[in-house]
């Protein structure tokens, strides 16, 4: 195991008992007969937390889960000797299904939604978080939010952090990150999104690295973020801090299925970062894991070996 500097903790508030299959065909009308189905504790943070052990490194999670399926899932999480602090939440974990079609080699993914949360449970979420952010702590809070939280939360979550001596990274989606984005004090140590994602949060559109890495500036600026990693899929990822403007470029690969390549490009970064390597060390080794991710099936995470095989195949270029 890699031995780390700071202490890894990841933060999965809204997660999903991920279910994956495949069938020959996918038409509407018919029963569809369906392989033998894969489970997998899903959710951005466990993502993260499962990758980080693909790669050799180690990591606690802290998991909000509820009922049968939050039951079936901490099962599946403990079969993976992850360290797990759980906060129990009325209702049932959610779950979300992805079905490969074989004919074609599309892939149709499926989120059910969660229960809403209470402004009560909001509060005992973060009076239960607060002990595990210690001084020295690099936490990831990753994923999507559940629904009934506040859209600031996870600047919430930073402040606590920040107050704490521990530093959070941040890679969200929807109202989150439009409110990350808006973020102005204390700034997330790191803020992932992609260039979609970029683009629904800012109202405009980017065709090139410098674009993207102009507006990572803009955002540092501002006070978001003291760091932006902002990925373009294929084509590559822009890191921005406030002394680097770079672009990380991946060979060329064959995607199986990019489910989880976000969450295996985080894994590398944190424990990159945590042991004490540099910003765009941290992501060109993001990158390499994004890339073997991708060729994997399914629910399939990245790979310690193929990661390391295509990190000396990432070129990094100023922009």
């Amino acid at each position: 195991m890699v031995s780390a500097m700071s202490d890894i903790l990841t933060i999965t508030l809204n997660p999903a008992l991920d279910v994956s299959s495949s069938v020959e065909e996918v038409v509407a009308g018919p029963k569809l007969r369906c392989d033998m189905p894969r489970y997998d504790p899903g959710g951005g943070g466990v993502n993260v937390s499962r990758a980080i052990l693909r790669l050799q490194g180690q990591s606690r999670a802290f998991v909000a889960l509820g009922g049968e399926t939050g039951s079936a899932y901490k099962a599946l999480l403990d079969a993976e000797a992850i360290p797990v602090e759980t906060f129990e939440v009325s209702g049932n974990t959610r779950q979300s299904f992805a079905v490969l079609e074989r004919s074609t080699g599309r892939q149709f993914r499926f989120q059910l939604p969660c229960p809403a949360w209470t402004e009560e449970q909001t509060g005992r979420a973060l009076d239960a978080l607060k002990p595990h952010l210690a001084k020295g702590t690099m936490a990831v809070l990753s994923g999507s939010m559940p629904a009934g939280v506040a859209a600031d939360i996870a600047s919430t979550i930073n402040r606590m952090a920040v107050n704490s001596g521990a530093e959070l990274v941040l890679d969200t989606s929807g109202d989150a990150l439009i409110a990350a984005a808006a973020n102005t004090a204390p700034p997330f140590s790191l803020l992932r999104m992609d260039g979609a994602e970029a683009a629904e949060v800012s109202g405009r559109s980017f065709s090139s690295p410098s674009e993207l890495a102009d507006y990572g500036v803009d955002l540092m600026r501002a006070g978001a973020a003291d760091r932006l990693v902002m990925s373009m899929g294929a084509m590559g990822t822009v890191g921005v801090s406030a002394t680097e403007r770079f672009f990380c470029r991946p060979p060329k690969l064959e995607t199986l299925s990019a489910v989880g390549a976000g969450d295996s490009m985080v894994a590398a970064i944190m424990i990159e970062l945590a042991r004490g390597g540099s910003f765009r060390d941290a992501v060109r080794h993001g990158v390499a894991a994004a890339g073997s991710a991708v060729l994997t099936p399914a629910t399939e995470l990245c790979s310690k070996e193929t990661a390391d095989e295509i990190l000396g195949q990432v070129t990094t270029d100023e922009i």
